[in-house]
């Protein structure tokens, strides 16, 4: 009763199915099988009859609210998504807006490297290994900071030796009036010219010991200068006041060794003259080329020394192994940069001074009285003008090589000894203040720099 009134027959097959056939027919006697339901159904007890077949509710009465989808995976949410980072093989690198170097595909970005830094500079020059164009700057530069201390106690000291070439070279032309005389004997020629010889060697002395003093005391306010310390006249020759005799010692030590050289090479060519006669020019001639080779080795070997006398407090020979080791395979560079420097101040001071000579020549030619007896002694303001002229482009010229073998020095350390890191540490002690210190020294209490004694 309760199926029919729910519109099924009492067989559980729905009315006006093709396989309905009357009772006792197979579709009658045929069970058809339970549907599948969910787990965790319950199936009801039928007497003798399988359960119906699941049937979907009707539409629920009422406003339905939303639920999430249901599919194979976990939920979706509703609303705005919030933006997660892209996972993928490897770590999650942050996001990167644009222009920041991000990927529009995901990609990881690439890593940045160390960014270039240049060198510090403190002073006149960068505090690393240097190229020409940067040791001829740094020389120009340094003595531009310092001109009294460079050009004036170059000025100085050229000024000395042409006073004296003056002086001596004035009792010369006085002895060669006796040239002159009708009477004139053996004995007054061989005088005059002896006299000449000794006045030459003389002034040959003091140029070489003005020169050397000169190159010993310019390395100071130069080296200062690569730190950016400026230095006046009297600081500078109150700092070199101990060295110059140790400076004068090394320059003793390379004149017996020159003077050496040359009796030896004297003593080869006159025994070969003796035991070959006309042949000794296949020995004299190679012997001279090789003595000159030689020569200008051992000058481009010991040019730094000087300036390793100077600054690091060492004696004449210990300044010399010095030097040996710091042009250990840098002769070449060495005797390049010497060369060239030389050759520019020669060229310039020729330029310069050549034409005020001749200037000057001509002044004095037309002022002189042309009915006048010619004397010897005229010519004293002549030479002493040309002298003048001549000391102060030579000075100028070598303040300027004395800068470039000092930035030399300075160069060649921070190639093999790591220089640059004391430079910085003596330039940071001073603080940006004026001091006395010296590049390269070792001062009380303090342990960096070359120590005096310690092994090349």
């Amino acid at each position: 009763m309760s199926d029919q009134a729910k519109g099924q027959p009492d067989d559980g097959v729905p009315r006006g199915t093709p396989d309905r056939e009357s009772d006792g027919g197979p579709a009658s006697r045929t069970a058809p099988s339970a549907p599948w339901q969910s787990p965790g159904t319950p199936v009801p007890e039928i007497q003798g009859r399988p359960a119906p077949a699941w049937q979907s509710p009707g539409p629920p009465q009422g406003p339905v609210p939303q639920q999430p989808a249901q599919g194979w995976g976990a939920p979706y949410p509703q609303g705005p998504v919030p933006q997660q980072p892209a996972q993928g093989w490897g770590p999650v690198f942050p996001q990167q807006g644009p222009g920041q170097g991000g990927s529009p595909y995901g990609a990881r970005p690439l890593p940045q490297g160390p960014m270039y830094q240049a060198p510090p500079k403190p002073g006149v020059i960068p505090l690393r290994p240097l190229g020409l164009g940067e040791i001829l700057d740094g020389a120009f530069q340094a003595c531009r900071r310092n001109p009294v201390a460079t050009f004036g106690s170059a000025i100085l000291l050229q000024a000395v030796v042409a006073l004296v070439t003056v002086l001596l070279f004035g009792n010369v032309l006085s002895s060669f009036e006796a040239l002159e005389a009708e009477n004139a004997t053996t004995d007054t020629i061989i005088a005059a010219v002896a006299g000449f010889g000794v006045i030459a060697m003389i002034t040959g002395v003091v140029s070489a010991v003005a020169l050397l003093v000169l190159q010993g005391i310019l390395v100071i306010p130069i080296a200062r200068a690569v730190i950016d310390q400026r230095t006046s006249f009297g600081q500078a020759w109150r700092i070199a006041r101990g060295r110059i005799l140790p400076l004068l010692g090394f320059g003793l030590l390379s004149f017996a060794a020159g003077l050496v050289g040359l009796v030896v090479v004297v003593g080869i060519s006159a025994l070969a003259v003796l035991g070959l006669e006309e042949y000794s020019a296949l020995v004299i001639v190679p012997l001279v080329l090789g003595a000159v080779a030689l020569l200008v080795w051992v000058s481009v070997k010991i040019v730094v020394a000087p300036a390793t006398l100077m600054l690091e407090g060492t004696g004449p020979w210990t300044s010399v192994r010095r030097s040996w080791a710091l042009t250990r395979g840098n002769w070449w560079r060495t005797f390049g940069i010497v060369l060239l420097t030389s050759l520019i101040v020669s060229i310039i001071a020729s330029v310069i001074s050549t034409p005020l000579t001749f200037a000057v020549s001509l002044v004095f030619g037309f002022s002189a009285d042309a009915s006048a007896t010619p004397d010897a002694l005229d010519s004293i303001p002549l030479l002493l003008a040309t002298q003048a002229i001549t000391a102060l482009f030579s000075a100028i010229g070598y303040a300027f090589q004395a800068g470039v073998t000092s930035l030399l020095y300075v160069d060649l350390r921070i190639r093999r000894e790591g220089f640059d890191v004391v430079l910085m540490r003596e330039h940071e002690r001073t603080g940006g203040g004026p001091s006395d210190i010296l590049p390269g020294a070792t001062p009380p209490g303090t342990s960096f720099g070359h120590q005096p004694g310690a092994p090349a």
